[in-house]
C-alpha cells in the first residue's frame, strides 16, 4: 500500500467496520463537529456524546479524541464522554488514568500573541486564541485577510522558531516539538491502546501526521471529506458519515 495517495490516483474507499483489536483516534472539527464561523460556536450534541462514549465502552477504553483544541474545549464540545484525549496537536495529552503530560510554553507564544493582537485590532472579524502552548489567528470572518494573515505567521515563525501550523482558515503559532503523529505513537505505547490497529481519522493537513504514525504501528488513515493528496487508506464524506460509521464500530 503506498504511503501516499495523488489527486490522480483511485477514490479512496469508506474504511470496512470492525471493533475488536482496534483503537481509533479522531479528530474534532471536520471530523466529529461541522466547522463553525468560531471556535467557541461548536457545542456538544447529544448523538456525538452518545457514540464516543459507546465507543468507550465497545472499545475497552481504546478510543482518543486528537485535536488542535485544549483538552478543556475538547471535553466542553465532547461533553466529558471520553477519558482519553489530546489537544493543541499533541502539545497536551491525557491519559485514560486522567494523568496529563502538557509541554513547556516557549517563550516565542507571548511575541506571537502580541502581534496577532496587534494584527485582529485592525481587521474586524479577525479572532485570536490563545492556548497556552501556542497562539491562533482565524480568518474564517475574515477571508480577505488571509495573505496578511499568512505573511505575519511566516514572519512570526522564522523570528520565533515556533512551528506554524495551518489549519481550516485558522494560522497556529505552536511551541514546537509535538505533533498528531506524536501523540497517536504516545498513546499506543501504553495500555489500553498497546498491540491495537490504530485507525486515526482527520480532515486537513494537521492530520497527515497522524495517518503516518497510524501507518507505521499497522493500521491506517481515515480521510474525512473531499479527496486530496493524503497518506490515508480510506475516505469517509463528512461529520454525518463519521458518526454513522463510528455508530457501526460501536455496535459490531
Amino acid at each position: 500500500m503506498p504511503s501516499h495517495v495523488g489527486a490522480a490516483d483511485l477514490v479512496l474507499p469508506p474504511p470496512p467496520v470492525l471493533a475488536e483489536g482496534i483503537a481509533l483516534f479522531l479528530d474534532m472539527d471536520g471530523v466529529l463537529a461541522p466547522m463553525a464561523p468560531t471556535p467557541d460556536a461548536v457545542k456538544p450534541v447529544a448523538r456525538r456524546t452518545a457514540v464516543l462514549k459507546a465507543l468507550e465502552r465497545r472499545l475497552d477504553g481504546r478510543v482518543a479524541i486528537i485535536s488542535g483544541r485544549t483538552l478543556a474545549e475538547i471535553d466542553r464540545i465532547a461533553d466529558g464522554a471520553l477519558s482519553s484525549a489530546s489537544g493543541v496537536h499533541g502539545l497536551e495529552r491525557r491519559r485514560r488514568d486522567g494523568s496529563i503530560e502538557r509541554g513547556a510554553a516557549d517563550a516565542g507564544v507571548a511575541r506571537a500573541l502580541d502581534a496577532f493582537h496587534a494584527f485582529a485590532a485592525e481587521r474586524p472579524g479577525m479572532i485570536v486564541e490563545d492556548k497556552g502552548v501556542s497562539a491562533g489567528l482565524h480568518y474564517r470572518q475574515a477571508p480577505d485577510q488571509a495573505g496578511a494573515a499568512e505573511t505575519l505567521a511566516r514572519e512570526l515563525s522564522d523570528e520565533t522558531g515556533l512551528a506554524l501550523q495551518p489549519g481550516h482558515m485558522v494560522l497556529e503559532l505552536k511551541t514546537p516539538g509535538a505533533s498528531k503523529g506524536t501523540a497517536v505513537t504516545a498513546f499506543m505505547a501504553e495500555p489500553p491502546f498497546r498491540g491495537a490497529t490504530p485507525i486515526m481519522l482527520g480532515d486537513d493537513v494537521t492530520d497527515e501526521d497522524g495517518f503516518r504514525a497510524a501507518a507505521a504501528l499497522g493500521g491506517y488513515g481515515v480521510l474525512v471529506g473531499a479527496e486530496r493528496p493524503t497518506a490515508a487508506r480510506y475516505r469517509l464524506d463528512g461529520v454525518d458519515a463519521v458518526l454513522g460509521w463510528l455508530e457501526s464500530v460501536a455496535e459490531a
